[in-house]
């Protein structure tokens, strides 16, 4: 009986300890290194983000011209005044205005820079005293009998950041300088919406965040025609030459680029990166049969016809698979001898003067007829020297649309200089940093937060240190992003927000986040369960035995006292 008691203890005591071990050292040790590693976030940070918040602040200094304000109001003249302009996008976006108008008179040498014999004189001359920064205007107002701007024009916009504006008959009849600045108020902010943002521009920024409205169906156009934000982009010139047996092209793409192309992508380097190839296709055919129009004595694309064009092109020029950059695709297409003159009509079958169409996120086409080169002796093929001016200043036109260069439509009373020898105003590339900078910022917030929504519902993704860290960044550049918008600093607003949506990009793409999705938890238990049954089963039921046990005799030493 003693040894059998023994005997009996000892395998309770190795039950206990087996089931100690496994409870104590066992299950931690098995649970600390089968578990998803995953770095910390800043949650709370992001999930501030979700809820976007944006103040844009533009600078604006008025200064008034000789003869414009009497002595007595220029004594009266504020400094400063600040206007702000709130709008609700959506539950979760909201957009804040502040301008910050400067009021001051001009000095000596502006005055002579006002005395140029034509606007565009005076512009540059006063560009030339000094360079605005990136983001802010100035305007000055000059008196009505100023001969710099035309009888019927109010307001001058020059290249630079600069307008000219003429203080009316109206203006006159207000006695106090308050008076005054309430009459030129509503054309000043008629400025800012040409030369600086406009909530229609900003709003179209957000098109891959909020809902646009449907009455605002140019805003729509515009953010469907231009291609979203990137940090770079690929252009890609291409000349097909269907018929190479009649005529030998030739172009000079190499210095029409440099002439035409590289002064406005060297302006446009804040906004992103850009690359340059060209080729030259043969026996490439646009894939759409013309119509012989016999009024004409010509063939004719319809512009129903010109989404055909696009796909079967598209298969001979290749693409770039070493960058991931959108591809800006510009054809310039030399009809065969069968089939000249070429003309793409409208939807009213008029003769598009450019001869030329453009596909919206893709790129251009331009026909380049060659008929006339055709002599009767000519001899083929025929040599034929491409017109470059011609044809760049389609693609400039076209590169343009597609980069997102609004053009708004000037109000009454307003001339807008023509485009320079850049091909891009400053005041328009203000305007596109501001749309970029907007986009940019809503962009990573939108892919930070569903980021973050992803790794809260999906518990079995690792998050490593690296995804962390771009997460960390993204945040920390979206915050300073934010706070450069507010503070009215265009330029350091636009490359943090590159900034922030590249590292958002890279954490949310990263291929480390897909390397545990293959593993749910009805395939973890069906591996572990073979594992741990066999040995859990013993050590359940010797504890089991040990209790029961126990119970038996905590029973038989109660019945003894009874």
């Amino acid at each position: 009986m003693a040894t059998t008691e023994v005997e009996r203890r000892r395998g309770q005591l190795a039950s206990l300890s087996i089931a100690a071990v496994v409870i104590i050292v066992g299950v931690p040790l098995w649970w600390r290194t089968t578990e998803t590693y995953r770095a910390w976030l800043p949650v709370s940070q992001i999930n501030e983000l979700a809820n976007l918040q944006l103040q844009l602040s533009a600078d604006v200094e008025v200064v008034f011209a000789r003869g414009t304000v009497t002595p007595e109001q220029q004594k009266k003249v504020p400094l400063t005044k600040t206007q702000d302009e709130e709008h609700t996008v959506d539950e979760d976006t909201a957009l804040r205005y502040r301008y910050e108008t400067k009021y001051r008179t001009a000095n000596i040498m502006e005055e002579d820079a006002l005395k140029q014999p034509s606007a565009a004189d005076a512009d540059l001359s006063l560009h030339t005293l000094s360079e605005s920064p990136c983001g802010s205007l100035v305007v000055y107002v000059i008196p009505e009998s100023s001969s710099l701007l035309p009888e019927d024009v109010d307001v001058y916009i020059g290249q630079r950041r600069t307008a000219l504006l003429r203080n009316g008959a109206q203006m006159k009849v207000g006695r106090t300088i308050e008076q005054l600045l309430a009459h030129l108020e509503p054309r000043i902010r008629q400025v800012l919406k040409v030369m600086s943002f406009s909530h229609t521009d900003i709003t179209a920024a957000l098109s891959g965040r909020v809902r646009l409205s449907p009455g605002n169906k140019e805003s729509i156009a515009d953010s469907m025609r231009a291609f979203k934000s990137s940090p770079g982009y690929e252009i890609t010139f291409s000349l097909l030459n269907p018929d190479p047996k009649s005529h030998r092209l030739h172009w000079d793409i190499e210095g029409a680029v440099q002439t035409y192309i590289q002064p406005l992508l060297t302006k446009l380097a804040p906004v992103a990166n850009f690359s340059i190839d060209s080729q030259t296709l043969y026996y490439a055919m646009l894939g759409v049969n013309p119509r012989f129009d016999s009024s004409r004595n010509a063939y004719t694309l319809n512009s129903d016809s010109l989404a055909h064009v696009i796909n079967p092109v598209e298969a001979r020029l290749g693409s770039n698979a070493a960058s991931s950059n959108p591809v800006l695709n510009f054809l310039l297409y030399a009809p065969d001898a069968q089939h000249s003159p070429l003309y793409i009509q409208d939807r009213q079958k008029q003769k598009v003067p450019s001869n030329a169409f453009h596909s919206p996120r893709w790129g251009g086409i331009m026909v380049y007829n060659v008929n006339s080169f055709y002599g009767p002796e000519a001899v083929f093929p025929v040599d034929i020297n491409i017109d470059m001016a011609k044809v760049m200043g389609v693609f400039l036109a076209q590169l343009r649309l597609l980069l997102g260069v609004q053009s708004s439509t000037a109000p009454p009373g307003f001339l807008v200089a023509p485009c320079s020898s850049t091909g891009l105003a400053d005041w328009e590339l203000d305007r596109l940093m501001w749309s970029r900078s907007v986009e940019n910022v809503a962009t990573a917030a939108t892919t930070i937060t569903s980021l973050a929504q992803l790794l809260d519902q999906i518990g079995n993704i690792v998050i490593n240190d690296n995804i962390a860290e771009q997460v960390s960044s993204a945040v920390t550049s979206l915050q300073l992003a934010v706070a450069e918008l507010e503070a009215g600093n265009l330029g350091f607003a636009l490359q943090y927000s590159k900034e922030a949506i590249l590292a958002s990009e890279r954490a949310f793409f990263d291929p480390s986040l897909l390397h545990l999705l293959y593993f749910p938890d009805d395939q973890k238990f069906a591996i572990y369960i073979p594992l741990f049954l066999p040995m859990c089963v013993p050590i359940l039921l010797s504890l089991l035995k040990i209790i029961s046990d126990a119970r038996q005799r905590r029973k038989e030493r109660q019945a003894k006292k009874e």
